[in-house]
């Protein structure tokens, strides 16, 4: 039997959380003297009224949380906070359009970054600092933020933890979830207040500095400046941004052994190796590229630019310095490619994430020596163990239904009229998390003029893009629903 009381109750729990955060974005309108205040307090008393009254009367549900109600609560929660996240933009008139404003705002919470806004500077701080907000909070997830709090309405997280947290497997840093969430919620914030200093030491206002590090750290791309971190021509700005942009994109339990003094443990692991193999490489081959077709002046801007822009791909950031979709065609195919690998399992970042790249690669190989040697038994190996057939089978199911997804939300674009590049190029940004794609939806433009059902489209393959697919694609599924 279902328990939906208790979805409705840690419904009314985040709603109230929410309603919280547009209260300290109002305040930084407050601050500012601007015309969204009076929006951000209607907003803000909405959120907390429904929230209260949804938690007041379920109250006294059972607390207890099976997978189903794991499930459900992970997928409901991103759609719930995107429609009362709106609110500020749209009664504001910031975003005029409903739509426009479900787009941008689900866009935040799943820390796609893809923009419908052309004028990011004319809008109000207040809402630029929820712009920004919504990426952060959307960066470390909803559900891990609420796992901290769940125990003091004795309320077990364990099915939220492992529909929400991304990769194949769940890893846990202590054996109490909420101790877990804490931590890892410690760590974000920890990495989010350094970044803040360091790029305002090096020039950034303390306002653009906090909200590009709320972005940064959950790999979100929203920038406070249309032309994104390009705007600033700092070199310094630029690599401190890469290095937290690489941060994110690391699984957040090898930050928390390097804080702890176990450097040597995060050098150790197996998807780390390939994560900053992969970066190096791809950003070695991309500046040798930038500098022998005289796209760049000099090596180390070739190499800037290269690193930044491989980076913020691959972690799914999707901050630009510079327009990829105007450099040599072959560097165009290549950041192509990145939009499909993403960060690392335990990382802020989306996409299909290295550890499954390198398990697919390394099961493929072992394939063809079992062909080779029928009898032996040669099992895929991942730092230094054995990795379960059940891990396989989904890592490949996992890519199976991503790739069928794609092809087929392409098609449902190019429908509308979209050529070949933008198609994709949409479809891959919005499922990857990402933010620019190709075509007429690359770095230098937005999707403002995508029409309405594409944008709902888009919105919805954020969403499963976040859930890692299988989240969503369950609750479509009869069985899901039988006791």
């Amino acid at each position: 039997m279902l328990n939906g009381r208790i979805v409705l109750l840690i419904m009314g729990l985040l709603l109230v959380v929410e309603g919280a955060f547009m209260l300290l974005s109002s305040a930084v309108a407050a601050v500012y003297g601007e015309y969204d205040l009076p929006y951000f307090l209607w907003s803000a008393l909405i959120c907390i009224s429904i929230g209260l009254v949804l938690f007041v009367t379920n109250r006294n549900a059972e607390k207890n949380i099976g997978k189903r109600e794991g499930y459900i609560i992970v997928s409901m929660v991103w759609i719930v906070f995107s429609f009362f996240g709106l609110l500020p933009f749209y009664l504001s008139g910031a975003i005029p359009s409903f739509t426009d404003a479900f787009f941008e705002t689900m866009s935040g919470f799943t820390t796609t970054g893809s923009s419908i806004l052309n004028d990011i500077e004319a809008l109000p701080h207040g809402i630029l600092f929820w712009r920004s907000i919504i990426q952060w909070l959307g960066g470390m997830g909803i559900i891990v933020f609420s796992l901290a709090i769940l125990p003091l309405l004795g309320v077990g997280g364990m099915q939220l933890f492992v529909a929400e947290v991304p990769g194949p497997v769940a890893e846990k840093l202590s054996p109490r979830i909420a101790d877990t969430a804490k931590r890892l919620w410690g760590i974000y914030v920890f990495f989010t207040a350094v970044e803040t200093l360091m790029l305002w030491a090096g020039g950034m206002s303390f306002f653009d500095a906090i909200c590009h590090s709320f972005t940064t750290m959950a790999t979100g791309g929203y920038s406070t400046k249309q032309a994104s971190v390009a705007y600033y021509d700092s070199a310094y700005i630029q690599y401190v941004i890469i290095f937290f942009m690489f941060v994110a994109g690391a699984n957040f339990t090898l930050s928390y052994s390097a804080l702890h003094g176990k450097v040597a443990k995060v050098f150790k692991d197996e998807e780390f190796q390939y994560y900053l193999g992969f970066v190096l490489v791809v950003s070695l081959l991309v500046a040798g590229v930038l500098f022998a077709t005289g796209n760049v002046m000099g090596v180390e801007q070739a190499f800037r630019d290269a690193l930044f822009q491989v980076v913020s791909v691959i972690t799914t950031t999707g901050f630009a310095t510079a327009d990829y979709l105007v450099w040599f065609p072959t560097l165009s195919i290549i950041m192509f490619m990145l939009m499909f690998v993403g960060g690392s399992a335990g990382s802020t970042g989306g996409g299909i994430k290295v550890v499954r790249i390198v398990l697919l690669l390394k099961n493929a190989y072992f394939e063809l020596k079992r062909l080779i040697h029928p009898n032996a038994v040669i099992p895929v190996r991942f730092n230094s163990k054995a990795v379960s057939p059940t891990v396989i089978t989904n890592v490949l199911a996992f890519i199976v239904i991503y790739m069928l997804i794609v092809g087929v939300s392409m098609i449902i674009m190019s429908f509308m009229g979209y050529d070949l590049n933008t198609s994709i190029g949409a479809v891959a940004t919005c499922i990857g998390n990402i933010g620019p794609g190709l075509g007429e939806v690359g770095p230098a433009a937005n999707f403002a003029y995508i029409p309405d059902f594409g944008k709902w489209f888009l919105s919805f393959l954020m969403l499963i893009g976040r859930l890692e697919i299988f989240t969503v694609v369950l609750l479509f599924s009869p069985h899901f629903w039988k006791n």
